[in-house]
C-alpha cells in the first residue's frame, strides 16, 4: 500500500514547510508538496526522490491545491492511501499511522481529524475555537453528516474514494464540500483524534473571522448555484 502526503503551500516560509515535510516523511512513501503560487521562500523547497514540489502560477486556494496533488499522487505516483498534511507545523507526522490505519484494516474509505475527540488542542484560542464549533454545525446542518470537527485539514482517503472526488471549491469551503462529497458518493468514513498545535506563527497565518465568513459565503454559493 503506497501512501502519499499532499502539503498544499502558500507563503508558508521554507523552514515552516520544511519541518512538516520531513515530520511526515517517515510516514509516508512520498510527499507531495503544491506551492500554491507563493511570493516567499516557500518556492525553494526542493525535490528529492521521495519529494515532489509542484507550483500554481497564480494563487487559486487550498482545494485547487490539493486537487492538484491528488491528481498527481493518483496518476503518477499510483498512490493507494492519500493524507493531507498541513505546511504550518501544526500537525503531528507520527499520527499518520493512526489515520491511515483505518483504511488498510479495510474498515473505511476516509478518515477525518478531528481537534475535540482526544486532549484539547494546544493553545487554540478562545475565539478560535467557537468559530471552529459554529463552522461544524454550521456544516453539519447543511450537509446531514455526523462529524465533530468540519474544518480540520488532517484526513487520509483511499483511492477508491480520492478518485471519486473532484473538488471544486477552490479555497477554504472546499473542507466542507469534501464532507458533502462524502455524503452524496456514500463513502465510509470514520473520525480519529488528531492533536493539533497553535502558535503565534501560525495563528497570523491561519484563517481570520473574515476569511472564516468568505468560507460560509462559499459553502452556501455551492449549495445554491451548483
Amino acid at each position: 500500500m503506497r501512501i502519499v502526503a499532499i502539503i498544499p503551500a502558500y507563503n508558508k516560509g521554507k523552514m515552516l514547510t520544511q519541518s512538516a515535510v520531513d515530520d511526515a516523511a517517515h510516514f509516508v512513501d512520498h510527499i507531495v508538496v503544491v506551492d500554491d503560487g507563493s511570493t516567499d521562500d516557500t518556492v525553494n523547497i526542493p525535490s528529492t526522490n521521495s519529494v515532489t514540489v509542484l507550483r500554481h502560477i497564480l494563487n487559486r486556494g487550498q482545494g485547487a491545491a490539493l486537487q492538484t496533488g491528488t491528481d498527481f499522487a493518483l496518476q503518477v505516483l499510483g498512490a493507494d492511501v492519500i493524507v493531507h498534511f498541513d505546511a504550518d507545523g501544526q500537525m503531528r507526522g507520527d499520527e499518520i499511522p493512526v489515520m491511515t490505519k483505518p483504511i488498510f484494516d479495510g474498515e473505511t474509505d476516509v478518515v477525518l481529524g478531528s481537534r475535540f475527540l482526544g486532549a484539547p488542542a494546544k493553545d487554540m484560542p478562545f475565539l478560535r475555537k467557537v468559530l471552529v464549533r459554529l463552522g461544524t454545525v454550521f456544516t453539519v446542518a447543511l450537509s446531514g453528516i455526523r462529524v465533530t470537527d468540519t474544518h480540520n485539514g488532517f484526513r487520509a482517503l483511499s483511492r477508491h474514494a480520492a478518485s471519486s472526488m473532484r473538488i471544486s471549491i477552490d479555497r477554504m469551503a472546499h473542507a466542507s464540500e469534501i464532507l458533502d462529497l462524502v455524503q452524496t458518493k456514500r463513502l465510509r468514513y470514520v473520525e480519529r483524534p488528531v492533536t493539533i498545535s497553535y502558535s503565534v506563527e501560525t495563528l497570523q497565518k491561519g484563517q481570520s473571522t473574515l476569511k472564516a465568513l468568505l468560507t460560509a459565503k462559499d459553502i452556501l454559493k455551492k449549495k445554491i448555484v451548483g
